[in-house]
């Protein structure tokens, strides 16, 4: 078969398209997962996204939808009460998902010998225990549409800090990163009969408020773009193609795994 036939199952429709999907973002109101939810949108999914402040989240939503389909579900994910909240909003709407993003995170800096377990608590509820429980809540519409040939997807957001050693004193962000990558490896093992995959993508530098510190300022931006093998930090079309490709047909045969997107950071010496 000619792979230039638009009919061929190696044509790019039909190996990426989205078209007709339904996703949930969460902390889809910026940084990475706006980027996301903006690749989603872009590519006819229909996508909710979900973050704590509920006008940041309604905004965002707003201005995706002039490309697409985007519905805010405003929600603390962290709290019992918030999860259960999202969970029967998008319940109401939904009776099938087929892209779970689980996006939403939360970091902590503080020097050894003075780190809170406030630091460590948020932590760890808001990267690793709250998408753990989202995922399991969801269970039931990620089930609903999934198939052998065109299983579920879910994506978790790790970090090259939860596969290297980081510079900083963000103990609490690095062992729940590393702690997601591996979850979603176990996670994987135990769904995988059920036609859903789930694979983590561990990103570098981006735009976002977490990198605000170090982006912000020219010379520490050019600080942490030298530090980037590739020479620049990662851009929406970097994350959103990850994330596409994870999604699509093209990435139905990949589960468990750790995609670092981070232009050679985890791999160089």
């Amino acid at each position: 078969m000619n792979a230039s036939n638009p009919t061929s199952p190696l044509d790019i429709a039909s190996l990426f398209g989205l078209q007709g999907k339904t996703a949930v973002v969460t902390g889809g109101s910026r940084g990475i997962g706006f980027m996301i939810a903006s690749g989603l949108v872009a590519n006819g999914v229909k996508t909710y996204i979900t973050a704590r402040k509920a006008e940041a989240c309604d905004e965002a939503a707003t201005t995706l939808s002039e490309h697409g389909e985007c519905i805010s579900i405003p929600a603390d994910l962290s709290t019992t009460e918030g999860l259960d909240s999202f969970v029967a909003e998008l319940g109401k709407q939904e009776t099938q998902l087929d892209i779970l993003v689980n996006n939403a995170g939360a970091a902590w800096g503080a020097p050894l010998g003075e780190f809170p377990e406030m630091g460590f608590d948020k932590v760890m509820d808001i990267n690793v225990k709250a998408p753990f429980m989202l995922t399991q809540a969801l269970l039931p519409q990620l089930k609903a549409g999934a198939t052998a040939e065109d299983p579920a997807r879910v994506i978790m957001i790790g970090s090259i800090d939860g596969i290297r050693v980081p510079l900083g004193d963000n103990y609490s962000y690095s062992a729940s990163k590393a702690g997601v990558h591996m979850m979603a490896r176990h996670m994987a093992s135990h769904l995988v009969k059920d036609h859903i995959t789930i694979n983590s993508i561990a990103p570098g530098p981006f735009e976002s408020k977490m990198m605000s510190y170090m982006l912000d300022d020219p010379s520490s931006r050019r600080m942490v773009e030298a530090g980037v093998p590739r020479g620049r930090i990662g851009s929406p079309e970097d994350i959103a193609g990850t994330v596409i490709f994870l999604a699509s047909r093209a990435g139905a045969f990949t589960t468990g795994s750790v995609i670092p997107v981070d232009g050679g950071v985890s791999s160089a010496n």
